[in-house]
């Protein structure tokens, strides 16, 4: 069905969400844009890039943003951003840092509804680094977008082994000189990672909406099979 712009009304149905209803006037009568009218002319692709810390969700991010023009918010970046201001909340997710634990969820779901929402309505999706990590805060995100006509559309899940992942992470600590990056601290963060964190593949899984990356070896050939999940949602 072909839409159809009436003299008064928006050039651009970017603007409108299911359920809005525009009016007609030359029938005095009210015209209900579907969703799937709306989504011919958006493809929002909202993304969760999933896996233990070290996967490489930071590197394959900047490659999306790059590729595809998507905003980007990671949790790690906006916690270390307060942290360094030396404000409250920097102060209180410092001391769950430091102890390898994640922060509450109430907090995180507050800061990432705050930072989408300063994107407007004609962003092309945002990638979701770090968040969610629970089963509860997944279904937090799932509501937080519901609310402003929005969904996820895939979760990509950079598998990568354990070994690898320690590598990884010791090393970046010692070119970066991050606190956290430390052996002892990383392996609190994946037994966190494993415990709390892996039933969210399965949570996913059940949505539809699983897809699972081999995050190791060439990065290239990483974001290549990326690719081939986003060009076909």
């Amino acid at each position: 069905m072909r839409i159809i712009k009436l003299p008064h009304l928006p050039s651009d149905t970017k603007d409108v969400r299911q359920g809005d209803y525009l009016p007609d006037v030359w029938k005095g009568k009210e015209i209900k844009v579907k969703q799937n009218q709306v989504e011919q002319h958006i493809k929002m692709k909202n993304i969760v890039i999933f896996g233990a810390p070290g996967s490489g969700k930071g590197t394959q991010s900047d490659k999306l943003i790059a590729h595809y023009g998507l905003e980007h918010i990671s949790t790690g970046d906006v916690l270390r951003a307060e942290i360094k201001k030396g404000s409250e909340l920097g102060k209180t997710a410092q001391q769950y840092i430091d102890q390898g634990q994640l922060i509450p969820d109430e907090l995180m779901v507050s800061i990432l509804a705050k930072v989408y929402d300063s994107f407007g309505r004609a962003h092309k999706g945002v990638i979701f680094d770090g968040f969610p990590r629970t089963i509860p805060q997944a279904e937090a995100l799932k509501q937080m977008l519901s609310e402003r006509g929005d969904k996820v559309a895939a979760m990509l899940e950079l598998d990568v082994p354990e070994e690898e992942l320690m590598k990884r992470l010791l090393l970046r600590g010692q070119q970066s000189g991050r606190a956290d990056d430390n052996e002892e601290t990383i392996k609190k963060r994946l037994v966190v990672y494993h415990s709390q964190t892996m039933p969210l593949i399965e949570w996913y899984k059940k949505e539809g909406l699983h897809h699972h990356i081999d995050g190791l070896g060439d990065l290239d050939r990483i974001f290549k099979d990326i690719q081939e999940v986003i060009d076909n949602i």
